[in-house]
């Protein structure tokens, strides 16, 4: 690379983050910064000096962007924009290779665009959960529970992870982990390959470990910035080793990942499934779910509520197990 390309690709990482999204509002004033979305009739605008606010987009008299968007209208698909900008009150002009003046009403929906092919993306979750009980027992109850995905390309790497102990009255009553590790390898915005292991160890139960490694498709209905939704299918071999003997068989599995931020991205809702189906004549199905929702208190602080459900039938009987969490945690 000659020194002018390197010094024209210095100027440009320079002036990318000068680059900054603004707002007019009805009252006069004016506010820049980036646009995280529009959704639920409110615009998330991330400034320098004010962190995340919220605007009602009501209040909204025009505004501008310089990045490519995603935006939708009442009544109409949605459609890539290469930048917008201000119009007259209540209008916005979107340019992408034609000019198209909208009213602002008509906009329903602003998220970054997000294309298949760009560089690393990383985001994450790691939740703590202590319960502490002091009445006729004394018991205490830690739970560790992270997830974290890496998208670069075409390749997508999902890992999740869990660590549980509890005690009751000084002795130990539960002490266990899981480790998850998938790779997915998109062949279109919307279909990739998903093969990946699953590795649980208990020092309690009657089951010491149990390995699973599954390999099959899935299917990405959208994944932006106000969430993401994955379906995947799955066979799996399936291990587990106890003190006398070990037991291997096959599952068929659906499962799926769900994610939503709500109220100007305030509140994350967000949900993850799988569905097992063991070639084995005594049992129907085993359920793992959870269902969770997290109040962002700041960028990289959240206050987490999840509920689990447990589920296994055999022989026509089921049995289920729920558990209602409440913890602090971090993202990023």
């Amino acid at each position: 690379m000659g020194l002018r390309s390197v010094l024209l690709a210095i100027l440009l990482g320079l002036a990318g983050p000068l680059w900054a999204d603004t707002v007019w509002l009805n009252n006069g004033d004016r506010i820049t910064g980036n646009i995280v979305l529009l959704d639920g009739g409110k615009l998330a605008l991330k400034t320098k000096y004010a962190g995340q606010v919220l605007i009602d987009w009501k209040d909204i008299d025009t505004l501008s962007a310089e990045k490519p968007l995603l935006l939708r209208q009442e009544g109409l698909d949605s459609q890539h924009t290469q930048r917008l900008s201000a119009a007259g009150k209540g209008m916005v002009r979107i340019v992408n290779g034609t000019t198209k003046t909208v009213p602002l009403a008509s906009v329903t929906r602003i998220v970054p665009a997000r294309e298949l092919l760009r560089d690393v993306v990383w985001e994450g979750n790691l939740d703590a959960k202590l319960d502490m009980e002091r009445k006729d027992d004394d018991s205490d109850e830690f739970r560790l529970k992270g997830d974290t995905r890496l998208e670069h390309g075409r390749w997508r790497h999902v890992a999740n992870g869990e660590y549980e102990r509890e005690t009751e009255n000084g002795t130990v009553t539960d002490d266990n982990w899981t480790a998850e590790y998938d790779i997915d390898r998109f062949f279109t915005q919307h279909w990739f390959w998903r093969t990946g292991g699953e590795w649980q160890v208990d020092h309690l139960e009657f089951i010491d470990r149990a390995r699973i490694i599954g390999t099959g498709p899935g299917y990405r209905f959208w994944d932006d910035t106000l969430g993401r939704f994955d379906l995947i299918g799955q066979v799996n071999d399936v291990e587990f080793e106890y003190e006398g003997g070990d037991l291997s068989f096959r599952t068929l599995s659906l499962a799926w990942d769900f994610k939503r931020l709500l109220w100007g991205t305030r509140f994350e809702f967000y949900s993850t499934a799988e569905l097992q189906v063991p070639q084995i004549s005594d049992i129907d199905y085993v359920l793992e779910s959870e269902f969770g929702l997290r109040y962002r208190v700041n960028d990289w602080a959240r206050v987490s509520l999840l509920y689990e459900l447990d589920q296994i039938e055999a022989e026509g009987q089921r049995n289920s197990d729920e558990h209602f969490l409440i913890g602090l945690g971090v993202a990023w």
